[in-house]
This record gives C-alpha cells, sequence and structure tokens, in this order.
C-alpha cells in the first residue's frame, strides 16, 4: 500500500483521565504507540486533523507518517475510542509497522462488471452478505478493497470468498469459503408465480364448484 497520511504529534510525559480531559480540552487527542519490540510512546494530536482523518473512513487500512520531533515513524490504527453522544475521537492505539508486520484487517468488497452479469441482465437482484472481508496481509500492502467479478454469474448463483480476486500474500482470515453475495431471481417474477398459482387453484376450485352443483341438480 502506497498511500498514507500525515499526522503531527507532541510526546506526553504522562496517562490517566486527568490528563486526557486536560489534553481535550486545549482540543488535543491523547494516543499511544506501540509495537515493533519498542517501548509506548505516549503523544497527543491535534483534534481537528485525527476527526478529518477519521471521517474519511481509512485510518484502519492506510498509513500514517506521525512526525515527533521531526522523526516519522509509520504507524496503523488499531484502535479508535469515540465518545457515545458526540463521537469525536477521544483516543487512538496505534502500531508501529515494517514491511515485516502481518495483520489481520477488515477490507470492503468491491463489485465490479455488473454491466456484463446475465443474472443482473435479467433483472436479479444482488444481496450482499459480507461488505467487508478479514483479510492476513503485509501492513505496508494493506489492498484498498477485494475486487469480485460478477460477470460469470446468474441467477440463482452464491458468489464466495474464492470468487474473488485477493493482492499478492494476502490471504482469508476465515477457515471456510464463506458466502460474499447472492443474485436471486427478481421479485416481480415471484409474485407473478404466486398470482399464477393462485389463479390455478381457483379455477380448480370453481371447477369443482361447478360439478358439485351440477350434480346436484340432477
Amino acid at each position: 500500500m502506497a498511500k498514507s497520511y500525515p499526522l503531527v504529534a507532541q510526546t506526553r510525559d504522562r496517562a490517566g483521565k486527568g490528563i486526557a480531559r486536560a489534553l481535550r480540552r486545549e482540543e488535543k487527542v491523547p494516543a499511544v504507540i506501540y509495537g515493533d519490540n519498542k517501548e509506548p510512546v505516549l503523544i497527543s494530536l491535534d483534534s481537528r486533523d485525527v476527526e478529518m482523518e477519521y471521517h474519511k473512513a481509512h485510518m484502519f487500512t492506510m498509513l500514517c507518517d506521525i512526525e515527533i520531533d521531526g522523526k516519522k515513524t509509520s504507524v496503523l490504527a488499531r484502535d479508535i475510542q469515540t465518545h457515545p453522544v458526540t463521537d469525536r475521537v477521544v483516543h487512538v492505539d496505534f502500531l508501529r509497522v515494517t514491511k515485516k508486520t502481518k495483520i489481520a484487517v477488515q477490507v470492503p468488497v468491491n463489485f465490479i462488471n455488473e454491466d456484463q452479469c446475465k443474472g443482473l441482465e435479467e433483472k436479479g437482484i444482488l444481496n450482499v452478505v459480507r461488505h467487508e472481508l478479514e483479510l492476513m496481509c503485509s501492513a505496508t500492502h494493506i489492498p484498498e478493497h477485494i475486487d469480485v467479478d460478477l460477470s460469470p454469474f446468474e441467477i440463482g448463483d452464491t458468489i464466495k470468498m474464492s470468487n474473488a480476486t485477493l493482492t499478492d500474500g494476502a490471504t482469508s482470515v476465515e477457515e471456510r469459503d464463506v458466502t460474499i453475495a447472492t443474485i436471486a431471481a427478481p421479485r416481480v417474477m415471484d409474485e407473478e408465480s404466486d398470482e399464477d398459482e393462485d389463479g390455478e387453484e381457483g379455477a380448480e376450485e370453481a371447477s369443482e364448484e361447478s360439478s358439485d352443483a351440477e350434480g346436484d341438480a340432477e
């Protein structure tokens, strides 16, 4: 993964609820950097910068270059705590990463070639079971999304993990071939089928009633 976003941090000497509250009053977000067999580093970040990146929804899958005292460290957000009412970020845990770091991450599924899918051309409905899949991959090469080609599928087909295209080095965390989506029959066809069945049953009932009436007349 080549893309990254920058943040500038300041070190802090102490932790605790009182320190965290004081930082938030100053529009700062307390955070910690850990991993790579090094001591954890307590830091604080500008609240506006963190909020901007958080709402882009990429902090768990995109590397961050954090600058501390002029030195940059590559990290990946592993836990983000938010306020239960305002949803503002109140704390972030960052993991130091290197080319050797392997992690499990949730990656969004991206469906392609919908216009070439016979099932969808026939008014089938794409029912998505999983919008994200958990992959084990290098922390420096996290895919932005997982492509699933819909062109081979027809109505009634099930699309599984084995149908997805994974980037080199990425593997599924799942032990089984999980279902990603299905292509269901269009609802109109189902309704028409139900109506036809109702009509046939009604015709049979009418025929039976007519026969009974003729029998009574005789």
